[in-house]
């Protein structure tokens, strides 16, 4: 039924519960699974800000910021595709960002299942509600609106 599973991961537990649930439908359909993360320029372009006392990140400028965000998402999809290989599935990966600062996160999944030709698209949702939803967002809900294939949502725990 599922021929192509594609899974975004952001590192979170709740991503990690979308992936071991991929896994499983790929493992029982036979699918191909492909991981991706999202990068998004607004936090490689943001300045480092400063708290009271600490910085948020320990980089002296935006260049190292950069770097080292980028080595944290190599690491997201380093990790998540030994999760899969464990599991013996061999995932196809990769790290997709943003084109344009109106673009959303939820819109660079939906492109990247259009040009993989996913049969199914997994994600982890925090299932927020209420102010912090609408503070916050949520990627798994935009993506829902959006998304021309079937989603399937994993609420994390």
């Amino acid at each position: 039924m599922y021929k192509r599973i594609l899974v975004a991961i952001d590192g979170s537990n709740t991503s990690i519960l979308a992936l071991n649930e991929a896994i499983k439908l790929a493992k029982d359909q036979r699918s191909s699974l492909r991981l991706i993360h999202v990068l998004d320029p607004i936090l490689i372009s943001m300045v480092i800000q400063q708290r009271p006392g600490r910085r948020l990140v320990e980089a002296p400028n935006v260049v190292e910021y950069r770097k080292l965000y980028e080595a944290a998402a190599q690491k997201i999809i380093a990790d998540g595709s030994a999760i899969a290989r464990q599991a013996g599935i061999e995932p196809d990966a990769a790290l997709v960002g943003l084109n344009t600062l109106s673009q959303h996160v939820y819109d660079v999944i939906e492109h990247e299942a259009k040009r993989w030709r996913a049969d199914l698209i997994v994600i982890g949702t925090h299932g927020r509600r209420g102010i912090r939803r609408l503070l916050l967002g949520s990627v798994a809900e935009g993506l829902t609106r959006v998304a021309s294939k079937p989603v399937l949502l994993i609420r994390g725990r």
